[in-house]
């Protein structure tokens, strides 16, 4: 009997948190592994701030020490306002009674990929920069992947077992198969850029992240990701950024942010280092995030909006569980689309957690009740605890979440704290359609 020749166990197309997270892991167990990154490191990237199950995360990859060593920024949490300043509440990483450690980072995403790239190597990847994965295809005994260098055009062919696609928004495998699902209540754009200048928050944690609020349904980041840079942007329904949108992104954004009294005031003194991105229709999922002989691994299967910053921590973990269902499903030798229904059925559990959250986040009441200076303790605490990175959190907690959102349904009909913001058409909030869906009423 002639037994297949594969060139690795397994490749990893794209080298960002979720791709150098499943190469690791995968390396860790002793398979030979091949990593394909598309750029070349250091490279920008936007998404630069973690949640507290990242820790979980660092301590399995080996990188915890090297982290902390890094000396990024301390993150303990969040700091609401309200575009009036009426409200600056913290949204608390140490009230939350279910992660290890509730402290995490604000990162310079080229210096922390850089972190994970190197330890891929130093537990055996063969890691290839500026190697382009152009096509991929799958045989009952292999997967076979085209690679292009995009240093000098050569070309290689080469067999493994199987694929995780960490190939981000490209989304190699999602768009060769169709399963992308666009996010039609989450279609917003991101505008943003780092600067100089920008002062950090009085207290204890002054590299927490205040999160502004707009009156109409758009909000603001500013997340320290150095001693000297502050991560810039705002995030507008589509809608509202046309209607607000300028010649030129670069006027847009500072429009944007003179129209805030609460940013522009933070915005005094500041200096913009780099040129102003745009991001645009971000959030999406899939309809299955693995299939024979390939998963999908962070933001090649699911992205949310980056309201609570979940992408880092996500591409993280969903890299970890991809490797360890590669390993058994080698120990089974078995890479049927079947035998990884259960991974498929995680991975959208775990969005959907998050989703709901996000969906909320773009309604008024979800709003009024969040940004409330006094909210109930032990219900708010729940949801926190969600935030922290903790989806799939404790049966009380789930339960006390439910009574969150039942909060906010009350408040859209009966107004159970103060209404801050603005309800009009011109607000820009996303056209609910709750029969049409079950994830934003709970279901």
């Amino acid at each position: 009997m002639t037994h297949p020749r594969y060139d690795f166990d397994f490749a990893v197309a794209g080298g960002g948190p979720a791709g150098s997270s499943a190469a690791i892991s995968l390396g860790q167990r002793g398979h030979s592994v091949v990593l394909f990154e598309r750029d070349t490191f250091p490279r920008f990237h936007i998404g630069e701030s973690l949640l507290s199950t990242a820790n979980d995360a660092f301590a399995t990859l080996g990188v915890a020490k090297r982290i902390e060593a890094a000396s990024f920024p301390e993150k303990w949490g969040a700091r609401l306002f309200t575009h009036d300043g009426q409200s600056g509440r913290y949204v608390d990483f140490t009230d939350v009674r279910e992660v290890t450690r509730p402290q995490t980072y604000q990162v310079c995403r080229q210096e922390f990929d850089r972190i994970l790239m190197e330890r891929a190597r130093e537990v055996g990847v063969n890691v290839r920069e500026a190697c382009n994965v152009t096509a991929c295809e799958f045989t009952p005994d292999a997967a076979a992947l085209d690679v292009a260098s995009r240093v000098d055009g050569a070309t290689c062919h080469l067999r493994v077992r199987a694929v995780i696609d960490a190939t981000g928004r490209g989304g190699l495998l999602a768009r060769k198969f169709n399963l992308r699902t666009e996010e039609p209540r989450l279609a917003n754009i991101a505008i943003f850029s780092h600067y100089t200048n920008v002062p950090r928050l009085g207290g204890a944690r002054p590299d927490d992240i205040p999160l502004i609020a707009r009156s109409d349904a758009g909000w603001f980041w500013l997340i320290p990701i150095s001693k000297e840079f502050t991560s810039v942007g705002v995030v507008l329904p589509k809608d509202l950024y046309r209607s607000l949108a300028k010649d030129s992104p670069e006027e847009t954004l500072n429009s944007a942010i003179c129209d805030t009294a609460i940013v522009a005031e933070l915005m005094r003194e500041a200096r913009r280092e780099w040129p102003v991105r745009v991001e645009k229709d971000f959030s999406y999922s899939a309809s299955a995030y693995a299939g024979h002989r390939w998963i999908l691994a962070g933001d090649a299967g699911s992205f949310l909006d980056p309201v609570f910053s979940t992408g880092v921590s996500i591409a993280m973990e969903s890299g970890i569980e991809a490797a360890a269902e590669l390993h058994r499903a080698l120990a089974r030798n078995d890479f049927s689309a079947a035998s990884f229904a259960g991974f498929s059925r995680h991975q959208r559990k775990r969005f959907q957690r998050f989703r709901r959250f996000v969906v909320g986040f773009y309604t008024p009441a979800f709003r009024d009740v969040f940004f409330s200076p006094q909210p109930p303790t032990l219900i708010f605490r729940s949801v926190v605890t969600v935030l922290a990175g903790k989806w799939n959190a404790s049966l009380w907690t789930r339960f006390l979440n439910h009574v969150f959102f039942s909060m906010v349904w009350m408040q859209k009909h009966f107004n159970l704290t103060r209404p801050v913001f603005r309800r009009d058409r011109d607000a820009g909030y996303p056209i609910e359609t709750p029969s049409k869906d079950p994830v934003a009423r709970g279901a």
